[in-house]
């Protein structure tokens, strides 16, 4: 295992200090770079895990494709390997668009993930419906009860089997169950009261498991996915039926921390007992949907343009992508994969979340390039070299003795500072360079 020395970010003080000699130009050139004009991100932190990416079929060819082929070594489908996707009518496969995925990760050497074998959402109607095409859940009388548990379990099983017999050579990472914890459950183990859960209670989750390994084979590696892994009591939850499944034998390896989380939530001392719960049960760890949005919830106001967005969100956004990584990298022994739920600012699913909630206007801004894949500065603060303190993830960059004055910029003493910071940070430009080895 190997690690870097990050160099120091400059945003907070520097920024304070830069800004009154005008050195925001240093920054200006630095984010106007295009993503294939500089160093790999995958190449960054090859000897920790891989980077990934999740990607829509067209975003295989033009612009994207050369992206995800110069900074990422892995990839993940975001909808068209859903159930839905897969197989909308019962016994009639859609494959082609999975399989340009498929293709396009072994032609450019990448590993693959599948997301999702199970899940609540975005699974046709008819898995659901008994064989006179009535809603089981609907179902009173026992007897018929537990015929419908019996076939929505078949239906589960041929599901599994026929994606994994396709896919199995080509996937090395599989979300077998998505989603089976609840924000809010009536129950005291906190499960998703979802259609599966109400038709066969937590067998659905064995037998996917089951399944996954019985057509998977042994290597295939199988995980558990969610979000929100880092907050109790969820995070417990999701915890106690892990340890209950694992210790009952269920073939359990690993689980996927989605980590849809925004500027400072959740704590970065929170993520990391998250992983180190599940690793101490000889658990792999995945981070599989990272984006950080610029928004608390519900994203309101949200800024209306992309254009609109300050300048300084994304540097607090670029210290907090510093952490994250300073912390990835200190869990790489159990942490293999990081996967961006997206590519850039120009496609992201928080831009629907952030017109939700705002009349149908909002934009978000994720991911290390922006909207014209251009590096934004959490590019410049992943690729760093040295490992901040944990007191520095936990309260971000302060001036030694306390937060810098807000009167700085008209004092003459931190204009000369101001300088002497921009010749530093230009410095720093020139030498930065990947980790030798």
């Amino acid at each position: 295992m190997r690690k870097g020395l990050r160099t120091p970010l400059l945003s907070g003080l520097a920024l304070a200090l830069l800004a009154p000699v005008g050195a925001q130009g240093v920054d200006a050139q630095e984010e106007t770079k295009g993503a294939l004009e500089v160093a790999p991100m995958d190449e960054r932190y090859e000897d920790s895990f891989k980077i990934g990416a999740a990607v829509e079929p067209y975003q295989l060819e033009g612009i994207h494709g050369d992206i995800l082929k110069h900074h990422y070594n892995s990839l993940v489908a975001e909808n068209v390997m859903k159930p839905e996707a897969i197989q909308p009518v019962e016994g009639e496969f859609n494959w082609e668009e999975a399989d340009k995925i498929a293709a396009f990760a072994n032609e450019n050497d990448m590993e693959l993930r599948f997301h999702t074998l199970i899940w609540h959402s975005q699974t046709p109607a008819w898995f659901f419906e008994d064989e006179e095409g009535n809603p089981m859940v609907e179902e009173t009388d026992p007897e018929r009860q537990e015929a419908n548990k019996e076939l929505l379990l078949e239906r589960l099983d041929s599901h599994i089997k026929a994606v994994m017999e396709r896919y199995k050579d080509d996937v090395d990472a599989w979300d077998v169950v998505n989603e089976a914890i609840a924000d809010e459950a009536s129950n005291e183990e906190g499960l998703r009261e979802s259609e599966w859960y109400q038709v066969t209670g937590t067998d659905y989750i064995k037998e996917a498991f089951e399944a996954a390994r019985k057509y998977g084979g042994e290597d295939a590696k199988l995980f558990i996915n969610d979000y929100n892994t880092e907050i109790e009591p969820k995070r417990d939850h999701l915890y106690n039926l892990v340890e209950e499944m694992v210790d009952e034998g269920v073939p359990i390896d690993g689980v996927g921390h989605q980590s849809h989380i925004q500027l400072d939530w959740p704590s970065i001392e929170e993520s990391r007992e998250s992983f180190e719960m599940f690793a101490g049960l000889g658990l792999e760890n995945q981070v599989t949907e990272l984006d950080v949005s610029l928004y608390g919830y519900p994203p309101e106001p949200a800024y209306p343009t992309y254009e609109e967005i300050p300048d300084s969100l994304f540097e607090t956004q670029a210290e907090r992508y510093d952490q994250l990584f300073a912390l990835y990298e200190e869990q790489d022994a159990d942490l293999s994969s990081v996967t961006f739920w997206g590519i850039a600012d120009d496609h992201t699913w928080l831009n629907d979340r952030a017109e939700e909630f705002n009349d149908g206007i909002g934009k978000d801004a994720p991911f290390a390039f922006d909207t014209e894949y251009n590096v934004k500065p959490a590019y410049w603060s992943m690729m760093d070299d040295e490992v901040p303190t944990e007191e520095e993830m936990e309260e971000g960059v302060t001036v030694e003795g306390g937060q810098l004055p807000d009167t700085a910029t008209n004092n003459p003493l931190f204009a000369l500072m101001g300088m002497g910071a921009a010749t530093l940070f230009g410095a720093l430009l020139f030498i930065r360079k990947r980790r030798s080895a």
